[in-house]
């Protein structure tokens, strides 16, 4: 296999540990092992008695009925388990796909939902998003990119890096169209649950189709990025089976102490999600308020759901712009470039407790030394 440098992930190796202000971040804020274990009484006890010895390849079944719980019509042998989402696109594609295979993504996306596809030889179309439709997806321009060698088409909803999040109707629509041209979705729902309206909030592709295939991370919505859990859920036996068989040449199993706390953090799942909500929501009212400021110099479209959002640069050059940024303000935002080559957009991100601080660090850089 030969597969492309991740972009994005080299930029943050290069900046995100270095740098003292850190505004283009996908997750949400993080919250310390003592702080978790503190959730619940005697965890703290059966964290520091746990044995640190292989686990349930498949992901450990009280986990797995946890994860259930985040759906309607999932039982918990219907969950695998990965180490992180990242595993679960890579070995998604690779039991599934094969190079004969044409496959179409939402797009701009995050690298791996169509690197991975390429890497194996299949011929990948771009399903669109563009500013000038407020992000909004196109479900006639999808049906003309079908081929009958369609064999997957990708979605990101919440999407990364727009916050679009479609509408109730259209999602509808494209389920339709799965069922009447016979490809598989995979949805990935990483940002579920960090809608700003829950009456917004979309059905699992997992629960409508049952072939198609939902993919969650406690990563994103959960702010517990270093727990490295993620999943896939789905109705499909045979494909949950190829899955399963794949990950035993990937991780085999899961980290037990990981497992463990992700559990807890489930189980609390609604106190989590209502505080890093309540990170989020204010930390929008900041950036409408910044970016109404400076509307000369930036394009502002909302999200809808989820910490991210993607302004464009009105003037100059996105990606020197970033550079100029971090290199005189230490304020890290990802430019646009790192999705698409021709993007003059940057992603921001909503989900830290230092939001404030950081736009501020921003404002007074456009104040002082920005000249497009």
């Amino acid at each position: 296999m030969r597969i492309e440098p991740f972009r994005l992930e080299r930029y943050f190796a290069k900046y995100e540990f270095e740098v003292p202000y850190l505004l283009g971040a996908s997750d949400c804020e993080s919250i310390t092992i003592g702080e978790l274990l503190k959730m619940e009484a005697g965890s703290e006890n059966e964290f520091l008695d746990l044995r640190l010895a292989y686990t349930e390849s498949e992901g450990h079944p009280l986990l797995r009925e946890q994860i259930a719980s985040l759906y309607q019509s999932i039982a918990p042998h219907e969950i695998l388990v990965h180490s992180g989402a990242e595993e679960a696109i890579f070995n998604l594609m690779n039991a599934q796909l094969s190079q004969d295979d044409h496959m179409i993504v939402y797009y701009p996306c995050y690298q791996s939902l169509m690197e991975v596809a390429k890497s194996i030889g299949c011929e990948v179309t771009f399903w669109k998003a563009r500013e000038r439709d407020h992000w909004a997806l196109d479900l006639d321009e999808l049906k003309r990119c079908l081929r009958p060698n369609t064999k997957l088409v990708v979605i990101n909803l919440p999407h990364n890096p727009t916050g679009y999040l479609m509408p109730h109707q259209e999602f509808s629509q494209l389920v339709n169209l799965s069922q009447t041209h016979g490809f598989i979705i995979f949805s990935d729902e990483v940002y579920r649950f960090l809608e700003y309206e829950a009456g917004d909030r979309l059905a699992a592709i997992c629960e409508l189709d049952d072939r198609s295939i939902s993919l969650g991370v406690m990563s994103k919505s959960f702010g517990l990025a270093g727990l490295r859990i993620g999943w896939i859920a789905t109705h499909n036996r045979s494909l949950y089976q190829k899955l399963a068989s794949y990950k035993d040449y990937t991780t085999i199993c899961n980290s037990a102490p990981s497992e463990f706390l992700s559990l807890l953090a489930l189980k609390n799942k609604d106190r989590l999600l209502k505080r890093n909500l309540g990170i989020v929501k204010p930390n929008l009212t900041l950036a409408n308020s910044f970016f109404k400021r400076y509307a000369e110099l930036f394009s502002w479209i909302p999200p809808k759901a989820g910490p991210i959002a993607f302004p464009g640069l009105i003037q100059g050059n996105v990606e020197k712009f970033c550079h100029q940024l971090v290199s005189h303000a230490g304020v890290l935002l990802v430019p646009g470039t790192l999705y698409d080559a021709s993007s003059n957009h940057f992603r921001i991100g909503l989900g830290k407790a230092n939001f404030k601080t950081c736009i501020h660090k921003l404002e007074e850089y456009v104040n002082a030394d920005f000249k497009p």
